[in-house]
C-alpha cells in the first residue's frame, strides 16, 4: 500500500522552495495549497486531474473533505474500468475493493504532495469510524499531525477521526461531522483547547476548519449540519466558538466543507449569521467527481456554480491572511492514461452526465426559515 506518512521537514523544504507570488506591497504569498471533497461516482476520473492542477502550483498538500466511494451503489468509474478490462465487477468485489481503488487511483496520483483526509457520511455506510482509521491511518498519523497531537499532550497516543496540523503559521483543524451525532462533547472539548491553545499562539496567524458536512445555518444549510437537533446544535457552538476566536484575536478564520455536490463561496452569509453574531468566510466545495447537485435556491452572496467539478488553491499570505480561487475541471484535463483506463464514454458521461436532478433546489432547515 502507498505509504503518505510525510515527515514535517519535508513539507517546511518544500514551503522554501516556493517562489514568492506579489499579493500586495504588505503580503506576499508565502505558499499555496488545494482543496476540495466528494469524490465518488467519477472521482478516479477527476481527482487525477486535480492532482495535476495542484503539482502545476507546486500546492504544499492536497486536503480531501470526505466521501470517497459511494458504498450504496457501485461507483459509475470502478464499473467501468472492470468493463474496459473485460470483466464485471460484483458487489463483494466492490465492497472489499473500494477503498484501496481510491488508495490507487485518487490518491496516488498527487504522490509527492502530502495528502489529508477528512471523514465523509458515505464513509460510514456499511463500515464504522474504527474501520476507517484502520484504513487510513497512514495518512491520518503523517509526521505533521503525529507531533502537532503529541505537542498538545505528550501522552495522547489516540488515533481519531478529527486533528490538526500547524503549518507555516496556519492551524488547519480537520473536523468529524460525517454521522448526525457529530460534534460529540469529546470532539467539541477538543476543539476548543486546540483554539485556546492557538488565541494564545502568537505564532499561530490563521486557522482554517475543514469538515463534510458544512457548519449550520448557512446558505446551503438544507445538506448540512442543520440536519439533525445534535449536529445543529454542536455545530453552532463551534461555529460561534471560531467566531468568538477571531473577534477576540483578530486572527484571520476560514471554514471549508463539501457535502453539497456544487460550490458555493461566501456561504455563511446568511440572514441567520447576520442576525446572530457575524459571519465568517465560507466555502462549499463539493465538486471533486460526485454526482452534482443544482444550487439551492435562495439569494448566494457570493460565487456560486452548479453541476461542475474542481477544487479550490488557497494562497497563504506572510501576514496569515488567505486567498481562495475555484479551479475548474474541463474534460480537455483528463489525462490521457485516464481516459484509456476508463473509456471515453465513460469520461464523456462523467462530464455530460453524473447529475443528480432529483436533489431539491428549494431547501429548509431547522431554525432557519428558507435556509436564509
Amino acid at each position: 500500500m502507498l505509504r503518505r506518512a510525510v515527515p514535517l521537514a519535508v513539507i517546511a523544504t518544500a514551503l522554501a522552495g516556493r517562489a514568492v507570488l506579489a499579493a500586495g506591497p504588505a503580503s506576499p504569498v508565502a505558499w499555496q495549497f488545494a482543496v476540495a471533497g466528494d469524490s465518488r461516482n467519477c472521482g478516479d476520473v477527476v481527482m487525477p486531474a486535480i492532482a495535476a492542477g495542484a503539482k502545476q502550483a507546486r500546492a504544499a498538500f492536497y486536503w480531501h473533505l470526505g466521501d470517497f466511494r459511494a458504498f450504496y451503489k457501485i461507483d459509475e468509474d470502478m464499473a467501468a474500468a472492470a468493463r474496459v478490462a473485460g470483466k464485471e465487477l460484483e458487489v463483494a468485489g466492490y465492497l472489499g475493493g473500494a477503498w484501496p481503488d481510491f488508495i490507487r487511483n485518487q490518491i496516488a496520483p498527487f504522490d509527492p504532495i502530502p495528502f489529508y483526509l477528512a471523514i465523509g457520511n458515505h464513509e460510514l455506510i456499511g463500515k464504522s469510524r474504527a474501520d476507517y482509521l484502520a484504513q487510513f491511518a497512514d495518512w491520518l498519523e503523517q509526521e505533521p499531525i503525529r507531533r502537532q497531537r503529541l505537542a498538545d499532550d505528550s501522552s495522547d497516543h489516540q488515533l481519531r477521526t478529527y486533528n490538526h496540523w500547524i503549518v507555516g503559521g496556519t492551524d488547519f483543524i480537520a473536523l468529524d461531522s460525517a454521522s448526525g451525532d457529530m460534534f460529540d462533547d469529546p470532539q467539541v472539548s477538543w476543539l476548543e483547547k486546540v483554539i485556546a491553545a492557538d488565541r494564545a499562539n502568537p505564532a499561530v496567524k490563521s486557522v482554517v476548519a475543514g469538515m463534510h458536512a458544512a457548519l449550520p445555518h448557512s446558505l446551503a444549510c438544507g445538506h448540512s449540519m442543520s440536519d439533525k437537533p445534535q449536529s445543529d446544535a454542536s455545530g453552532t457552538r463551534v461555529y460561534k466558538d471560531l467566531l468568538a476566536f477571531h473577534k477576540e484575536t483578530g486572527k484571520p478564520v476560514y471554514v471549508l466543507a463539501s457535502h453539497s455536490h456544487f460550490y458555493i463561496a461566501n456561504v455563511f452569509d446568511s440572514d441567520y449569521w447576520n442576525a446572530n453574531g457575524g459571519v465568517l468566510p465560507g466555502w462549499i466545495i463539493g465538486t471533486a467527481g460526485a454526482n452534482r447537485y443544482p444550487l439551492p435556491e435562495v439569494p448566494l452572496k457570493g460565487e456560486a456554480i452548479e453541476y461542475v467539478y474542481g477544487y479550490l488553491l488557497a494562497s497563504v499570505h506572510e501576514d496569515g491572511t488567505i486567498d481562495f480561487r475555484f479551479r475548474k475541471i474541463e474534460k480537455s484535463d483528463i489525462p490521457a492514461s485516464v481516459v484509456e483506463r476508463y473509456s471515453q464514454p465513460l469520461v464523456d458521461q462523467c462530464f455530460d452526465g453524473n447529475r443528480d436532478l432529483s436533489k431539491p433546489k428549494a431547501v429548509t432547515c431547522m431554525n432557519v426559515e428558507g435556509c436564509k
